[in-house]
């Protein structure tokens, strides 16, 4: 029976970590396949565009105001990096898999199948809870600049008193929801013009911004004392940094999450022209589009007006409101419709094509794998999942939904930067290393066996190319500096809230720090693989594992609620997964039939030595 328990383990194990290879591309004969149609500019302007939304508008006042002050323009520096890394990492990983997919097929080739679905599984609910939260949020801008007539019409008509739906079904929401959809499904070529037209409208209120705030630039907003701040503002210690450092990095937390959806991009490798080549170039484009506006946004808007007078919920219409420029308020706030109207197009697009990718695979339901003949595009994937979006932002309360979004963000991004940790020590020219005298015959001391892990996990031996040895040192030394992050940004989150940390904690990290600097140097050491890519990130593997250890403590900071909410969703994946994914995974099918054919195929003896 223990034999058994051991081999149905031994088996789901296999099933589970069952992989693609980077470099197979199954297209199935007479299958319609997505149109290549994407240029530079398209994927670019579709990164910055699905980026470049409510952020802009909201988040820079917001932040300003509660947390960072005027430094809220160093909160966003370090939101873009914590971004940058990732998104370098998706860079890589886009010239090694140009599929339709983006985390979901990284992951895939990476890591596993298990892994793939659970990040696909995420990223589903992720860009569902964003389209739905972007037209929400649409909605009430629009019913904001009339003085909210639907609102009080629906309230009039139409409560809903419960707790966990919203106060009125809102029919502008759903409804745009849904003619985005069909503007989608129409055509991808159709749908990146008007998006293309979005974002030039959207930069170009940026720079109307911009260049009307230099009029009423004033440094003194910058370096307020605090003897000339209201008694009765919470306005910190006044100056540059009114909040000090910790006011900083708690802003980047916030401003971290004006920077996702340039992982869309990525999910377009099928419909651009040239994806190993120009997917790299958007997603460092696009974010660095991003963030030299997101900057010159919050220094003029902070610039213009007392960081502690800033309005949290529309900080522009505010602003100009009490200067009297009445007309650039209307430009701005069209202009942000434009920008909303953008950014659902970006956090809808890729939706489609997530459980387009899947269904390929026979991870989902074959129905979302359809291609419409005349159109190219997966249209029923695209209907179905904006029908959802709408239906949840026409009747259900959001607000406690938003970080769940985050949350599937951050482990995707920590995935991805996992599977270019996995792939980049990879043993890529099949050949096994084997060193002479560690047979298990000879049986060795425990000084030797200490010697000879060091010598192996140091790679005292200068080994030069990756192989079966180091690529299986590397693997556990990522495995360990893993775990090691989670108890690092545990000790590190939760130090945060008492005011003087114990000795123990201090000392724990402490130790935790040293521990992850001994295996990134331990990674270091080890040998990578030579396959020539068209981009790889620099800096391997500082890059990936700050941007793993980044990616966890953000994830630290999210509430307890977030995480069961977040587990229920996992779990009713998990349920698909082993009742439909198992039998179905075309990987597995596939690894199947080669299995049953190996036996009575010929194979020379000698093509099997490994060297």
């Amino acid at each position: 029976m223990d034999g058994s328990w051991w081999s149905s383990r031994e088996k789901l194990m296999q099933v589970m970590s069952r992989r693609k290879s980077d470099e197979d591309v199954i297209v199935e004969p007479g299958k319609e396949k997505l149109a290549r149609v994407l240029n530079l500019v398209d994927l670019t302007a579709l990164g910055v565009g699905s980026t470049l939304g409510v952020g802009v508008y909201v988040l820079a006042g917001a932040v300003a105001k509660t947390d960072a002050g005027p430094a809220v323009v160093l909160s966003f520096i370090l939101a873009a990096f914590a971004s940058a890394f990732a998104g370098l990492c998706y860079a890589e990983f886009a010239a090694r898999v140009p599929k339709a997919g983006s985390a979901y097929v990284y992951s895939y080739v990476g890591v596993g199948e298990f892994v793939a679905f659970v990040i696909g599984w995420n990223l589903i609910l992720e860009y569902i809870i964003g389209t739905a939260s972007v037209a929400k949020g649409l909605s009430n801008y629009i019913d904001a600049l009339f003085d909210y007539p639907m609102k009080r019409t629906m309230l009039e008509l139409f409560p809903m008193n419960v707790s966990f739906l919203s106060a009125y079904p809102d029919f502008l929401s759903f409804s745009v929801v849904l003619l985005l959809s069909i503007l989608l499904s129409w055509g991808v070529r159709e749908s990146t013009m008007i998006n293309n037209v979005f974002t030039v409208v959207n930069l170009a209120t940026v720079a109307t911004v911009v260049i009307t705030g230099l009029f009423k630039v004033d440094l003194y907003n910058w370096n307020i004392p605090k003897q000339d701040l209201p008694k009765n503002a919470k306005a910190g210690e006044g100056g540059f940094l009114p909040y000090g450092w910790a006011g900083v990095t708690a802003g980047a937390a916030k401003c971290f999450y004006g920077f996702i959806g340039f992982d869309t991009v990525a999910t377009t490798g099928e419909e651009a022209k040239r994806p190993k080549r120009d997917i790299p170039l958007a997603i460092i484009l696009s974010l660095t589009i991003i963030t030299i506006a997101y900057c010159c946004i919050s220094s003029v808007l902070t610039l213009m007006w007392p960081y502690y007078r800033q309005d949290a919920d529309a900080p522009f219409p505010y602003v100009y409101d009490h200067l009297g420029w009445i007309t650039i308020k209307w430009i701005v706030s069209s202009g942000a419709i434009f920008a909303l109207f953008t950014s659902l197009i970006g956090t809808m697009f890729p939706l489609p094509r997530i459980l387009y990718a899947m269904a390929c695979d026979g991870l989902l339901f074959s129905v979302f794998s359809d291609i419409h003949p005349k159109f190219q595009t997966p249209l029923l994937a695209t209907l179905l999942s904006g029908l959802l979006a709408g239906v949840m932002a026409a009747v259900f309360n959001l607000e406690q939904l938003i970080d769940m979004m985050s949350i599937g963000t951050l482990l995707a991004y920590s995935i991805v930067c996992i599977c270019v940790l996995v792939l980049r020590y990879k043993n890529d020219s099949g050949v096994e290393f084997i060193i002479k005298g560690t047979d298990e015959s000879e049986t060795s001391g425990v000084f030797e066996t200490v010697v000879k892990t060091v010598v192996k996990y140091f790679n005292i031996s200068n080994i030069k190319y990756a192989n079966e040895e180091t690529e299986s040192a590397s693997k556990i030394i990522t495995l360990l500096f893993i775990v090691t992050s989670v108890g690092f940004c545990f000790n590190a989150s939760q130090q945060e809230y008492v005011e003087v940390s114990s000795d123990m904690s201090v000392y724990a990290n402490a130790v935790l720090t040293a521990i992850l600097l001994l295996l990134l140097l331990l990674l270091a050491r080890q040998p990578q693989s030579n396959k020539e890519l068209s981009f790889k990130v620099p800096l391997v593997p500082l890059i990936p594992c700050m941007s793993i250890t980044l990616n966890i403590y953000l994830m630290m900071k999210l509430d307890i609620h977030t995480w069961i909410r977040f587990g229920i969703w996992l779990f009713l994946g998990l349920c698909i997964y082993v009742t439909y994914s198992m039998s179905h995974s075309v990987e597995g099918r596939k690894q199947t039939t080669e299995s049953k054919k190996r036996p009575s195929a010929i194979v020379n003896p000698i093509s099997t030595i490994k060297l």
